[in-house]
């Protein structure tokens, strides 16, 4: 079976076989409700508990301070429509580059009577004072900014923003789904800076696809997208998935264990193909910025992402040309939009995410298969003129 190199970690990564063969008893042998009493039931929820003691012990939490769910988009409408459920209307601030997940539930309660605010970014994709001043002054009741961006990279100073949030007097929230793994993380010392809820997700970690957390401080009110059961402090009522929250689990403890060592891997292979891109002629999106170690969004002049991806893949290169998720949105992304990236360029735009297996013969090679595509499509366009 032909399988091209994986350079698409931003959107996905493999589950880690540790965590895989930690999962696969709570499938056939340990496979009770953790809601029941029973032996299997008393089995499955000692799972759960280990579990949310290994994501808080890696997130610098308290295990009563995470609330399980299905993944990051769950999560971020849990804190978004929750939080406003239980607050008269008023101003609901997000950055302009937040992932859909965030900005359409935003927009979403505009209909409900609430101000949607979106929060300027300049052209390396970071927060305007200007932006922000303005933000401040319409005192939001609810934030949301991203702590790096999913297609750029770029590292937003949130605990800089969240501090003078303060004065608004709102719940604050972060979308940490790109930075779990990547960025040192420590929800108590971002709680003293006014950072009240924290979204994370396994399958960005090595851990499995469906499980996710929000991280919260007690003192915020939620009303909860699913009532029943009474599951998760009766934030997320529904029976658990045992298996994937315990593949989240060890997955967070993993994480925080290597992540200086890859990080500082990823470095050294992104500088490197980051060169070689340079020397193709390519923009890389946000370079001026303080990004994700693994993380290069570029474009180069005159060829379309979308058809570049696709050559790539074809090539050996399994790359995106944006969020996986917006993969359907022929138009630009609206990250670049945002930061007022030409329409064309923007449509060039071509991510490529690094992770643990990546190497350098992954990135020479890459580069090489780059060059060689793009000397095609750029001789197609010529016969086509």
């Amino acid at each position: 079976m032909f399988a091209p190199a994986y350079l698409d970690h931003n959107a996905t990564t493999p589950v880690d076989e540790r965590v895989l063969d930690a999962m696969l008893p709570y499938f056939a042998q340990q496979y009770g409700n953790a809601s029941s009493r029973h032996e299997y039931g008393r089995a499955a929820r000692k799972a759960v508990d280990t579990a949310r003691q290994q994501v808080a012990a890696a997130l610098g939490a308290h295990p009563t301070e995470i609330v399980f769910a299905s993944g990051g988009s769950e999560a971020n409408n849990l804190f978004l429509k929750g939080a406003a459920a239980c607050l008269k209307p008023g101003v609901a601030a997000v950055s302009a580059v937040e992932h859909p997940c965030v900005r359409l539930p935003a927009r979403e309660l505009a209909r409900q009577g609430w101000t949607a605010l979106e929060i300027g970014v300049d052209d390396e994709g970071r927060i305007r004072e200007d932006a922000f001043a303005a933000a401040l002054e319409a005192q939001p009741a609810l934030w949301s900014v991203m702590f790096a961006n999913n297609e750029t990279g770029v590292i937003q100073d949130l605990a800089e923003l969240a501090e003078r949030a303060k004065a608004s007097r709102g719940w604050f929230h972060t979308d940490a789904v790109q930075a779990f793994g990547k960025l040192p993380l420590d929800f108590r010392s971002l709680n003293a800076a006014g950072v009240h809820a924290m979204t994370v997700s396994a399958h960005k970690i090595g851990g499995p696809k469906g499980a996710a957390a929000l991280v919260l401080d007690k003192r915020v009110e939620l009303r909860p997208l699913v009532s029943g059961g009474g599951h998760e402090r009766g934030l997320r009522s529904g029976t658990e998935n045992v298996p994937a929250i315990v593949g989240f689990g060890l997955a967070a403890e993993l994480a925080a264990s290597r992540r200086e060592a890859a990080m500082a891997a990823a470095r050294s292979l992104r500088d490197r193909l980051e060169a070689g891109l340079a020397s193709q002629g390519a923009t890389v999106f946000g370079a001026g910025a303080e990004r994700l170690p693994n993380t290069t969004y570029f474009s180069l002049p005159g060829i379309d992402g979308e058809t570049l991806v696709a050559k790539l893949d074809r090539a050996g290169y399994a790359v995106a040309s944006g969020a996986a998720c917006s993969s359907a949105n022929p138009e630009p992304s609206h990250v670049l939009v945002a930061m007022g990236v030409e329409p064309g360029l923007a449509r060039g735009a071509v991510r490529v995410s690094l992770g643990r297996a990546t190497g350098i013969q992954t990135i020479d090679g890459f580069l090489t298969a780059l060059s060689a595509t793009a000397q095609a499509l750029r001789g197609l366009t010529a016969m086509a003129a």
